[in-house]
């Protein structure tokens, strides 16, 4: 019988150079190299104040070592100043995280706090980092792809709102406590038992404190948050930059993170954390922050999301070349013909989404002969011509009516009009072919995009960009946002963009044979 040696793997003391364990071509190791010899950490000088009294401090090196690595290997924090346990454990037991911090091991409210007060400087020491890849040759300037991720914050959904709407909250919580507290007055007359006194009066108080905690919210906040077209944009009690946003997996409150990543080595040459699910709003800011690694030959390219006539009309005036998809553009590609056969088949007993509305009747319904000016609905009856001439959008049709002793009885009525208790008769209206559309940016666009190079470059996107969100979410397992107010969260996307782009530093870049 084969005998082997016996492998102890209990512990014990080792004596360990610390050094050695970073091992040249590891991220930890191109993380160690950059924050020791290439960024400038001046700046955080000026946080403190214990030059003469005081204790020492953890230099900001250690920290930022500690947290990117910790970031690179998936050590999430969770919410609240606990979530930094991980990382505190880490510097104690890991021993790439002792030879990075040195052995020093600070405590997690310390990494918590370094955390939550980066804000705007992060910002320069990302600058910096995007400044060594440059240098390096790792941002080819041909194409760039943006795009986001929606993701939930340390923000409560149920506590979003109008202010009309915390004003009804306040109003009943109020009216609960008085109607609670006559009861009490009234209960007291008579002989209850000890604990359900107790737990009435503890009740009241909380809906005291919760009414309490929605008038100082209204006094501090005198108005609704607005949109950037003006609309009212409901607001949050918790953190008020977040903002409620559609996703595939439902209504969350948070923030979309944004990135502008370059086609030749996926370097996140930008990154930004918005309040707001409209996508089309985030298009421009982050083109201009961009600018300067644009060229002659620079292609921005996005999604259908960041796609409107006003977005087009200024990158037309900005002189960037891009191609922003349209909602349509899959239908009018023939290689997603087939692409309904793909989607997921809702489940009867699970699925409770309503089904979809029948088609109402449109204009291709309608038998219209533009020679003898007639136009036949789908029941057979003729409609009169009320005008040859109008126009909508620049765009010159011929409108037609139904008579309301016809449409008022017609058995098609709920399949032809939208609102058919409110709407007495149909109106059709037939446009001229061949008419230039006003929305001349959006029309060439389209040309641009279901062209056979428009598509080729257009496809380089998803090869761009998605392999970044995949590494960030998934490799990184960047779940949620844990902090609050738009600073700190931007500054908290911009340290998940940082490690990806230190880790192509250590892949491609010049550290890699160090």
């Amino acid at each position: 019988m084969a005998r082997y040696k016996h492998i102890d793997t209990s512990p014990r003391f080792l004596a360990v150079d610390l050094s050695k364990q970073l091992l040249p071509g590891s991220f930890e190791h191109a993380l160690n190299h950059l924050i020791d010899h290439e960024i400038d950490l001046v700046g955080f000088d000026s946080r403190y104040r214990n030059d003469k009294t005081g204790a020492a401090a953890y230099p900001p090196a250690v920290l930022l070592k500690v947290i990117l690595f910790a970031y690179s290997q998936g050590i999430m924090p969770q919410q609240g100043t606990f979530g930094s346990r991980p990382i505190e454990r880490a510097c104690r037991d890991h021993v790439t995280f002792i030879a990075l911090s040195g052995d020093s091991a600070p405590h997690f409210t310390t990494i918590a706090h370094f955390i939550s007060a980066l804000g705007e400087d992060i910002a320069l020491i990302f600058t910096q980092v995007l400044a060594i890849c440059d240098r390096q040759g790792l941002i080819g300037r041909e194409m760039f792809a943006i795009d986001g991720v929606k993701l939930p914050s340390n923000a409560a959904k149920g506590k979003s709102g109008t202010r009309a709407e915390f004003e009804r909250q306040a109003a009943k919580l109020e009216t609960a406590v008085a109607t609670m507290l006559q009861r009490h007055r009234d209960e007291d007359l008579r002989t209850v038992e000890p604990n359900l006194h107790a737990k009435a009066v503890e009740r009241i108080a909380r809906l005291q404190r919760d009414a309490a905690q929605i008038r100082e919210w209204l006094s501090v906040h005198p108005e609704d948050r607005k949109g950037s077209k003006g609309a009212l944009r409901k607001s949050n009690r918790t953190d008020n930059d977040s903002a409620k946003m559609a996703t595939s997996k439902g209504i969350i409150q948070g923030y979309c993170g944004v990135a502008t990543v370059d086609a030749k080595h996926q370097i996140i040459v930008d990154a930004q954390a918005h309040g707001t699910g409209s996508e089309q709003e985030l298009l421009i800011p982050a083109v201009n922050a961009i600018t300067p690694y644009l060229n002659d030959g620079s292609l921005i390219t996005a999604d259908a999301g960041y796609h409107s006539e006003a977005n087009l009309k200024a990158l037309a005036e900005m002189k960037v070349d891009a191609l922003i998809a349209d909602n349509q553009m899959r239908k009018r590609d023939e290689r997603f013909a087939d692409q309904d056969r793909y989607k997921a088949k809702p489940y009867p007993l699970h699925d409770k989404r309503p089904a979809k509305p029948e088609r109402k009747f449109g204009p291709r319904d309608f038998q219209y002969d533009p020679v003898a000016n007639t136009c036949v609905c789908p029941a057979g009856q003729s409609l009169y011509s009320n005008g040859t001439q109008c126009t909508a959008n620049g765009r010159t049709h011929h409108k037609f009516q139904g008579a309301k002793r016809v449409c008022g009885s017609c058995a098609l009525r709920d399949q032809c009009l939208r609102h058919p208790a409110k709407t007495p008769t149909r109106q059709v209206a037939f446009f001229e072919k061949n008419q230039a559309s006003p929305l001349k940016h959006t029309e060439r666009m389209k040309q641009k995009i279901d062209s056979e190079a428009g598509r080729a470059l257009y496809g380089g996107r998803f090869a761009t960009v998605e392999p970044v969100f995949a590494n960030i979410r998934h490799n990184k397992r960047l779940n949620r946002f844990t902090l609050r107010g738009k600073t700190k969260v931007d500054g908290q996307w911009k340290l998940y963009c940082m490690v990806h782009n230190i880790e192509k530093l250590a892949n491609y870049g010049q550290m890699r044979w160090q």
